[in-house]
């Protein structure tokens, strides 16, 4: 076993031991479709789903003793980009049948962000042939091309998993979309083709979509949410430190879906760390409490640095990672009051 391999092994058993309401990592990658095609019949070929023990399930440590699962609603969660080596060893998209990258995906936004969805319904998060990560930057008019295709070809796999999942699963529960950075940018195509003028709109609770652009003018239906309350809407936000605007963020043309992930309230743009309800970082038990705060700047989410121990040896401004994670409290709340809001409609 080379020592790669050997440290995922070692990666996956401590998480496994660590993570509540998980006991034994049931996905064996048993991989039947030709050429990686992802065959969604089998549960290997979903990261997270309600048949099979799986990351998403855990909740940490200091919110296990509220914690009640409830079943009548599902999320179709849609993973960031987990693709990221420099050297592309599949091409320009990934496979789903690679251990190592499936282990990755698993622990990673699996488990830190897929999880956050797992008390308001049953969490659905497929496989697909990811592009690699970079295929946001092209260098050349053939890398444009191959980029464009890689997204198609990702795009391809998740919405034949929402095909299967609504023919096989749905069972005319309402559903919620959940997805960050590239998984937001297939979350944007899935909710224009099935949600925005389409029958499914009335299924919709909402769409927590952060990490990446969102032309909001493209949705007709699918409007910003404006209050916490509202329903059938999407929220979405890009995390940087204050004062810290992304060469590319300049460029861009047009407004951008921006939300403020604390107060949800489009009257309230700004708030301060104090009313972050809790964080969670690198360690997956423990709640981080009053680390970072909220505030809307032009298209971006602007915070001081977060505050936690060690945090001062902290200098990244892109703070893109932990868009879910710095948050995960104040969303968690939050799909509690839309699910209920919803329910009253």
């Amino acid at each position: 076993m080379n020592l790669s391999r050997l440290l995922v092994l070692v990666l996956v058993l401590i998480f496994a031991a660590c993570s509540p309401k998980f006991n034994r990592y049931s996905g064996n990658y048993r991989f039947t479709s030709a050429e990686g095609a992802p065959n969604y019949a089998q549960l290997d070929y979903w990261a997270a789903h309600p048949y099979k023990k799986d990351p998403s399930d855990s909740v940490p440590a200091p919110l296990r003793a509220n914690y009640r699962p409830d079943s009548l609603v599902d999320v179709f969660f849609i993973h960031p980009t987990t693709y990221t080596a420099e050297e592309k060893k599949t091409g320009w998209n990934a496979r789903t049948d690679d251990a190592e990258l499936n282990a990755k995906t698993d622990f990673s936004p699996i488990l830190y962000q897929a999880s956050i969805f797992n008390e308001v319904g049953r969490v659905f998060a497929p496989r697909y042939r990811q592009a690699h990560l970079s295929a946001y930057y092209p260098r050349t008019k053939e890398d444009t091309i191959a980029a464009l295709n890689a997204f198609n070809l990702a795009y391809s796999d998740v919405k034949n998993a929402f095909l299967y999942y609504l023919q096989n699963e749905n069972k005319g529960r309402p559903i919620i979309i959940a997805s960050h950075s590239q998984g937001s940018t297939h979350a944007q195509r899935l909710l224009l083709e099935f949600f925005d003028n389409a029958l499914l709109y009335n299924k919709l609770v909402a769409a927590y979509i952060p990490g990446m652009y969102v032309n909001t003018e493209k949705f007709v239906n699918i409007r910003p949410c404006q209050t916490p309350h509202q329903t059938g809407c999407m929220v979405g936000w890009r995390t940087y430190r204050e004062g810290y605007v992304p060469e590319f963020v300049e460029k861009e043309k047009g407004s951008s879906l921006v939300t403020n992930p604390i107060t949800w309230d489009s009257s309230r743009p700004t708030a301060d760390r104090f009313e972050n309800k809790g964080a969670i970082l690198l360690k997956f038990n423990k709640l981080i409490s009053l680390s970072t705060a909220a505030n809307i700047h032009d298209r971006v989410l602007w915070t001081p640095r977060p505050v936690f121990f060690g945090s001062s040896l902290y200098k990244t401004e892109n703070y893109h990672a932990g868009d879910f994670n710095l948050y995960y409290v104040n969303v968690r709340e939050n799909l509690q009051v839309r699910l209920s809001a919803f329910w009253k409609k």
